[in-house]
């Protein structure tokens, strides 16, 4: 998958999806710089979900919060894993 330059601040725009630390790269970056309207595009829910537990360790305080008090279902992945 290829990352517009907004969504990338580092030289990588382009993610092998098949590997699962790109994958997890992906995901944190459009987390950290994505916006709402465009997120559609670059997560797929289900994949989110899964992944949650994990990607809530790596971004931050604030992401982590803006992110399940917008969307209980991570939340509820996260209790969950516990």
């Amino acid at each position: 998958m290829e990352l517009p330059l907004h969504l990338a601040r580092s030289d990588m725009t382009s993610y092998d999806l098949g590997k699962p630390r790109r994958r997890m790269g992906l995901y944190r970056t459009v987390l950290h710089e994505g916006l709402r309207d465009g997120l559609p595009r670059y997560l797929a829910q289900d994949l989110l979900l899964q992944l949650w537990p994990v990607l809530r360790t790596l971004v931050g305080r604030s992401v982590r919060t803006v992110w399940e008090d917008s969307f209980p279902q991570l939340a509820s992945r996260t209790l969950a894993a516990v």
